[in-house]
């Protein structure tokens, strides 16, 4: 599996991805507005291969996805022949072994051309990372290179019916049975629900709180468990599920631990994709500006579309720099990546989901048609304000550290 960028670039352009009837390369804005600015090259490289892929595999199909609600396995398996299915997953069992800034500009990148599909993608990622660093090395052996290969997909359940931003007061259960564990409960807005083959669950092994939460791994087909159906599929329920003892991702007691360590990540991931979909959004409205005349003048010749432009290349810039900011203090194993991570993920949701509906204000009517895409950049980056922590949660996580003692 590739490891380094060169590889990667090379394993790219040895493949027939972009044949003379591929979708042209769309352009980023100017330097104003680079995605690519203050890159290293290897790290250029790496946001290439990524925009490449988006541009010829994703881009093109994102209205249908979204029209037929299809979820784009097959897609995704060719992007996990790029390294994309295990990204920041060490190279032990597979994994490509990149960097969380690494991850931040592929999930980026990749949103040009797909939000949800690539946030689904980071998902499937936070799922391989935590059994990478966290499960027995059996766990890692059998999962990992299926994950990395996404022959096997992975969703991550810790959300339940009654427990959202409170996350430790979840009520699944799993009792011990010899050397078993039966499961018993719920989970809800759980992405690739029915479709994954693998799911990562927070469970209560112990009394109530954080202390008591455990993580297993269940497979798809376990007798027990069940998906919700149609608009409910998101859904997925435990009855009388059992999985071995040796399911357990780390040790007992520790999923809810480990769980927020993934969503320091997840955090950076989803707002990465944010700045993909926001990317797309100012170029369709600075191209449509352009384009449409009123009163015998470009939109693009009234101050007002030029400040509201200029506004919106300031949020995308700002809220950048942020995301970047938090996937380094991950890197480097910052005592503060938890709050780093929670303020560039709430500053950048926000603000990248305005820059969204500017661009709708600035298509007018327009905007509102599935003709034009900003509409559907704003619906995909709304639901980033919730995912991963809600925007409240994330300034709660901001003030604690502030104020702790």
């Amino acid at each position: 599996m590739l490891s380094r960028p060169s590889l990667i670039r090379s394993a790219f352009s040895a493949r027939a991805l972009l044949s003379p009837l591929a979708v042209p390369r769309r352009t980023l804005l100017t330097s104003v507005v680079d995605a690519k600015a203050g890159l290293s090259e290897q790290e250029v490289e790496i946001f290439d291969l990524a925009k490449r892929f988006a541009d010829a595999e994703l881009a093109p199909n994102m209205r249908r996805w979204d029209e037929t609600g299809e979820f784009p396995v097959a897609t995704m398996r060719k992007a996990a022949e790029l390294g994309f299915g295990s990204i920041y997953c060490s190279e032990e069992f597979g994994g490509t072994g990149l960097s969380r800034l690494d991850a931040s500009l592929i999930f980026e990148a990749l949103s040009t051309g797909c939000v949800p599909t690539t946030a689904f993608l980071s998902i499937h990622n936070m799922v391989a990372w935590m059994i990478d660093s966290f499960g027995s090395h059996e766990l890692r052996e059998k999962w990992i290179p299926q994950l990395t290969h996404m022959d096997k997909i992975g969703s991550y359940c810790l959300t339940e019916p009654s427990s959202g931003s409170d996350a430790a007061s979840m009520e699944t259960t799993a009792k011990r049975d010899g050397d078993h564990l039966i499961i018993n409960g719920s989970k809800a807005f759980i992405s690739g629900a029915g479709t994954s083959d693998l799911y990562l669950v927070m469970v209560r092994t112990g009394g109530a709180g954080a202390k008591g939460v455990t993580s297993v791994l269940v497979e798809k087909g376990t007798p027990g468990l069940s998906f919700g159906k149609n608009e409910e599929k998101i859904v997925v329920t435990f009855e009388d599920v059992r999985v071995p003892i040796s399911n357990i991702v780390g040790e007992e007691g520790k999923g809810f631990t480990y769980a927020m360590k993934g969503l320091n990540g997840g955090r950076v991931n989803i707002a990465s994709c944010s700045l993909g979909g926001a990317q797309s959004a100012l170029q369709a409205a600075v191209d449509y500006a352009g384009t449409r005349t009123q009163f015998k003048t470009p939109l693009s010749g009234f101050q007002n579309t030029q400040f509201k432009l200029a506004e919106m290349a300031m949020k995308l810039t700002a809220s950048r720099l942020m995301v970047r900011n938090a996937a380094r203090a991950i890197d480097a194993g910052s005592p503060s990546a938890a709050a780093t991570c929670a303020m560039a993920k709430a500053y950048a949701t926000e603000e990248c989901f305005q820059l969204c509906d500017d661009a709708i204000q600035i298509h007018g009517g327009y905007g509102y048609l599935n003709d034009y895409p900003v509409g559907q950049y704003m619906r995909d980056l709304r639901v980033h304000r919730i995912l991963e922590g809600t925007s409240e949660v994330m300034r709660m996580i901001v003030a604690r550290e502030i104020l702790k003692d």
